[in-house]
């Protein structure tokens, strides 16, 4: 089982690279990723968080299916914004409230090369916009004020060293 980079490995901050050809090895990186969501019952994961700097990510949002997003680019925002709490596989244990868009617009290919473009809401819209950040080598915490962000990582801090 391949692991989870966490926060202070480089790879999370570096921008992910656009996929040129859907092939095998793409399809076993996802498939493997699929593996590692549903071990780590998460909701999403980008390919950068298991080391593939590759503009790809999986979501699995509850009573939803697996989605598989190769190359997306959000194409529209709403108006509304909303807060809510965020965790992070890359960041285990911690949470905090983010302010995103409510809904968006997005395209992007799926496992079979086809492109697709859908129209969300709510939590599947947050776990898009989760999983492009990490895209653009964005983790949540960049998106907490100076305080916020200090007060997570001291908290992410003293987990890891209780363990």
């Amino acid at each position: 089982m391949i692991d989870i980079l966490t926060i202070g490995n480089d790879v999370l901050k570096e921008k992910a690279t656009l996929i040129a050809d859907i092939d095998e090895n793409i399809k076993t990186i996802i498939n493997e990723m699929i593996e590692i969501l549903e071990k780590k019952n998460g909701v999403g994961l980008a390919a950068p968080q298991i080391g593939e700097k590759k503009r790809i990510f999986i979501t699995k949002v509850p009573g939803d299916i697996i989605r598989v997003f190769i190359n997306p680019e959000i194409i529209k925002t709403s108006q509304e914004l909303e807060t809510y709490e965020e965790g992070c596989l890359s960041i285990p244990g911690v949470w905090a409230n983010v302010v995103r868009p409510y809904a968006i617009g997005i395209q992007a290919w799926d496992i079979n090369g086809k492109l697709f473009k859908i129209e969300v809401d709510g939590v599947l819209a947050r776990v898009i916009q989760h999983e492009i950040d990490h895209l653009n080598g964005i983790l949540f915490t960049d998106r907490l004020n100076d305080k916020q962000r200090e007060r997570v990582l001291k908290i992410y801090d003293r987990k890891c060293k209780s363990k």
